[in-house]
Parts: structure tokens; C-alpha cells; sequence
């Protein structure tokens, strides 16, 4: 069985289901996605997205705002704390530092990212971190403020191996997605060759960056496959295995989730 480690359940184009969220569950599941992490990016928009995955109990979620957001809409420690207290919440974020879009709000991005590892530490969860064109930046904070113990997973990874070793010796994940089927993901590649298999995780990111051979579609969680077979292939090992190792994986990191 796979699990989609990171995806935006609120965010899906349902209509190839005819609106029916709970169809487009049962397509994942047949092709044995048994679980996914709805990832919070917006606080505004936490409380419709988490109404929407609470009835079901193969959906945890997280809560945080994203870094590109993080201008318009500042969270405090106290209310990230607030928030995950509840049931089905098993991570802070996402959180962390992009520079690539960004340039000129640095400064409240690392505020923000900042009290979104603190409250991961209070509460002993792991920190999902966004990072883009920000690696110095976003490993110094880490350091600094991560509590190294429930650590978190750098989502979406597209960084160097210098980038994922360090986060790997700060005891965090590498979650890998769609973008490492992409042709032009030589390097990327490399990484996954190069990261342990018992700190990988496996994603869709959905409904954005839809893996080969589904480019040009809408990203859903039953995509995650395709994802792990890439994965499976450059680690030498069976597609089967790649589901086992990233599953335990994800129980191992997100331990508030019941596998």
C-alpha cells in the first residue's frame, strides 16, 4: 500500500469525478493508496479543508501557512498550537523559505517559518518545510529553532545532495515527488540514488506537478505510484518494497498517525 505524503486535497480539480470527493478517494485507494497527508498553506483556509478531511480516517492533515503567504497572513505560535490539537492533525506546516518567487520578503518568511518550528517543538511534530533558492537560510533556521528530535521532511525536494545530507544529519526526511520523473531532473535523480531508503517519502504535491507519464493533467493522489516506481527504479529495488519502506517511513515520522 502507498501513501501520498503530501497533498492539497482541497485544492483537486474533482470534476473528472463529477464533484464527488469521495470517488475520487475510491480511485486512489484502487490503486492502493491506502493514506495521504492534506497539507495546510493557509489559515484562512484550514478550517474548510480540515472540515473536509475529518470524516475520513485515511486522511491526517497538517496545519501552517505557506512562506508565500506568509506576508498577508502571519501565524502565531499559540494559534499553531491551538490548532493541531486537533485529532486528526499529525504535522506543523507547510512552513519554511522561498527565495525564488520572493526576494523582498525575507524577513517575514523567516518570522513565520520561525514560529512555525517552535510550535513543532512545543508539541513534539514534525515540521513540513517548503524550501526554494533558500538553503543556507532555511538549514540555519533549522538549527536554530527545530527541535532535531520530531524533526519534519523537506517536501518536494528539488535541492543538492549537500542540501538533503544536511537535513539528514539534522535527523529530517526528503520527500520526493512527481518533479523526479521530469526529463529535465537529471541531477535530482542523483539525490534520490543517493538519499537511505528509511528516510524517504514519496508524494504527489497534488494537484500541482503531475508525474510522467500524466504531464499536462491535473495531479491526484493515485499518481503516487508513479512517483514510487520512478523512485523504485533508481534505488534498484521492486515497486512493492519502495510502498512498504516509504509507508513505514511516513508512520515513523508522523507518529501521531495510526497506520
Amino acid at each position: 500500500m502507498f501513501i501520498d505524503s503530501h497533498c492539497h486535497l482541497d485544492r483537486l480539480d474533482l470534476s473528472p469525478y463529477e464533484n464527488d470527493f469521495e470517488a475520487m478517494l475510491q480511485s486512489a485507494h484502487d490503486r492502493q493508496v491506502s493514506s495521504m497527508l492534506c497539507v495546510s498553506i493557509s489559515m484562512a483556509q484550514f478550517g474548510p479543508m480540515y472540515e473536509l478531511i475529518e470524516p475520513h480516517k485515511s486522511i491526517y492533515a497538517s496545519v501552517g501557512v505557506h512562506p508565500l503567504s506568509a506576508v498577508d497572513e502571519q501565524v502565531s505560535v499559540a494559534e499553531l498550537v491551538e490548532q493541531a490539537s486537533k485529532d486528526r492533525i499529525v504535522a506543523i506546516g507547510e512552513t519554511g523559505l522561498d527565495y525564488f518567487y520572493q526576494t523582498d520578503t525575507q524577513e517575514q518568511q523567516q518570522e513565520s517559518f520561525k514560529n512555525h518550528l517552535l510550535a513543532a517543538g512545543q508539541l513534539q511534530l514534525p515540521t513540513i518545510i517548503h524550501t526554494r533558492d533558500a538553503r543556507e537560510d532555511t538549514l540555519a533556521m533549522i538549527k536554530e529553532y527545530g527541535n532535531l528530535d520530531s524533526a519534519g521532511v523537506l517536501h518536494c525536494f528539488t535541492e543538492s545532495w549537500e542540501m538533503a545530507k544536511a537535513a539528514l544529519d539534522m535527523n529530517y526526511y526528503i520527500s520526493f515527488s512527481g518533479i523526479v520523473t521530469f526529463r529535465n531532473a537529471a541531477e535530482l535523480r542523483e539525490v534520490v540514488k543517493q538519499v537511505p531508503l528509511d528516510r524517504i517519502l514519496i508524494e504527489t504535491d497534488a494537484p500541482y506537478l503531475a508525474p510522467v507519464p500524466h504531464r499536462g493533467k491535473k495531479n491526484e493522489p493515485k499518481y503516487v505510484v508513479d512517483v514510487a516506481q520512478c523512485v523504485a527504479d533508481l534505488k534498484g529495488v521492486s515497486l512493492e518494497e519502495i510502498a512498504e519502506i516509504s509507508s513505514k517511513n511516513f508512520y515513523k515520522l508522523f507518529n501521531r498517525a495510526v497506520g
